[in-house]
């Protein structure tokens, strides 16, 4: 066992595990519309081939960002958490309206994840598990 002093993390907790698994899954999500805007880019003829390819791009980096934010909310970096929570606000917008417009399964589905995700960001535990005292990236 570590000496107190050495800057030793305390052991992944679940909030962790469950916060990276409900970002990489909307990442997965992002990643899988923006092949079907692709798709849907070469199957119909846009209205702007430019807005078609921006948006198809777009969603790209965002998946992209979220899968980043997943795999270091996993290693316990601090800043995951700010994007991850920021994130998850969008969603709950998205959700909103799905809710109360009669989607209520669509809406469902994108209110529990990121409810569970708001409510692990703040757990003591995911907030001890990411502040780093020391190791090899103190910065981040």
């Amino acid at each position: 066992m570590p000496p107190a002093g050495s800057g030793s993390r305390p052991p992944r907790p679940p909030g962790v595990v469950v916060i990276a698994a409900v970002v990489a899954l909307e990442a997965l999500e992002l990643a899988a519309a923006a092949l079907w805007l692709g798709i849907g880019s070469f199957s119909q003829p846009p209205q702007s081939l430019a807005s078609s390819v921006f948006l198809v791009v777009l969603t790209l980096a965002l998946a992209a960002g979220l899968a980043a934010v997943s795999v270091n909310a996993y290693r316990g970096f601090r800043w995951t958490r700010s994007a991850a929570f920021v994130w998850q606000l969008l969603m709950v917008a998205l959700a909103m309206p799905a809710l109360f417009g009669g989607a209520v399964p669509v809406g469902v589905l994108l209110l529990l994840p990121a409810l569970a995700g708001i409510y692990y960001l703040f757990t003591p535990r995911v907030v001890a598990f990411s502040l780093r005292t020391g190791g090899e990236h103190p910065v981040l």
